[in-house]
């Protein structure tokens, strides 16, 4: 080979691997504006549903029951930060016993939800989505009365979703574990949503 093809092989290895390294980073970029759940979404989605993740790395489970255990633990997640917020702001009594439930509750849900996960070899989110993120900065920046309405409201938002979730789940889901974990939350879940709902019309 010439001195000259070797120059010209070397500028098109360069310019490959330029391309390779600007790929690369953009997708580095792209994935910052990903959230803790669409990662855990992404990286179940790469994992082959399996009846033997054990041995394959795949996920144990369909996609639909993947996708329930993540946004579940999300929200369970969220339900949990913001109970800890409302401890810390509220002076409402009933407000205060509903948060201190939440932490309880949906803390113990969440560690059910994660034993099942790493059963099923299901990645979950290790920190909350966007969505969850923004209402969180939204409620610290809040105080009083203020504070305590737009607490309510995100409870009452959010297990009206939860509920929906578990029941959906609980009928259609596929792997017998997650079915049974929505129906056994359900009612929970009710039963918060029927409280908060009472202190919500009581701040009217």
């Amino acid at each position: 080979m010439t001195i000259k093809k070797q120059y010209i092989l070397m500028k098109k290895l360069i310019y490959v691997l330029a391309i390779s390294a600007g790929t690369l980073a953009f997708q580095s970029c792209n994935s910052g504006s990903h959230d803790a759940k669409d990662t855990a979404d992404s990286v179940n989605k790469s994992k082959d549903t399996t009846s033997n993740a054990m041995a394959t790395g795949g996920i144990a489970v369909e996609s639909s029951d993947a996708e329930f255990a993540t946004t579940a633990a999300v929200g369970g997640m969220a339900e949990v930060e913001f109970g800890k917020i409302a401890l810390t702001k509220t002076k409402n009594a009933k407000i205060k016993e509903f948060a201190e439930m939440m932490v309880k509750d949906h803390g113990k849900a969440n560690e059910e939800l994660t034993a099942i996960a790493k059963s099923k070899n299901i990645t979950l989110p290790d920190t909350l989505d966007a969505d969850h993120q923004k209402k969180q900065k939204e409620l610290n920046g809040k105080s009083g009365t203020d504070f305590d309405k737009a607490y309510v409201d995100a409870m009452v938002d959010g297990h009206k979703k939860t509920l929906t979730l578990m029941q959906n789940e609980s009928k259609d889901g596929k792997d017998a574990d997650l079915k049974a974990f929505a129906a056994k939350t359900a009612p929970i879940v009710q039963t918060h949503l029927s409280m908060i709902n009472m202190i919500h019309d009581s701040l009217k």
